[in-house]
């Protein structure tokens, strides 16, 4: 994976070891706990609530609250429940929040969805989307969501 010109300053202060990718930097700056948070962001699990394709932990209420909503579809209900600001995965103003990171993260996130809902669900194709905003300073823009593709099933 490519380092995010935000990140090179960080890696650049692990001193005494040289070069610093990636993994020495985490292998250096991180801890197990903080791993075993990270690997349910990025292998999540998902689950089925009444015929829709979910993040575990969604709500049955949840799922049949948006599908209450005017002209809900399937699709619709699952983009809704699914989607995830990036921005969200740490606290509000978190200060090394940056468009490079979000980038480099949202795809690596895109990728694990798509193989984690087609090991999961084979038999249930899925379409991912990252969403990436026009203007690259628009924090809140960067958002990842899924849905079944087969859309002959209603809300």
């Amino acid at each position: 994976m490519e380092v995010p010109i935000s990140m090179r300053g960080e890696l650049a202060k692990v001193k005494g070891i040289g070069d610093v990718d990636l993994e020495i930097w985490v292998g250096c700056a991180g801890n197990f706990s903080l791993a075993v948070g990270y690997a349910a962001l990025l292998w999540p699990e998902f689950e089925l609530v009444n015929n829709h394709l979910v993040r575990a932990g969604t709500t049955e209420d949840a799922v049949q609250e948006f599908g209450r909503s005017a002209g809900a579809t399937r699709r619709s209900v699952e983009a809704t429940v699914n989607h995830l600001h990036l921005w969200d995965l740490h606290y509000v103003g978190c200060k090394d929040c940056t468009a490079d990171k979000l980038l480099a993260l949202g795809k690596v996130l895109k990728e694990m969805h798509e193989a984690r809902l087609q090991w999961q669900f084979p038999d249930r194709p899925c379409t991912v989307t990252l969403s990436i905003p026009e203007d690259a300073q628009d924090l809140g823009g960067y958002q990842l969501t899924f849905w079944q593709n087969d859309l002959s099933v209603t809300a």
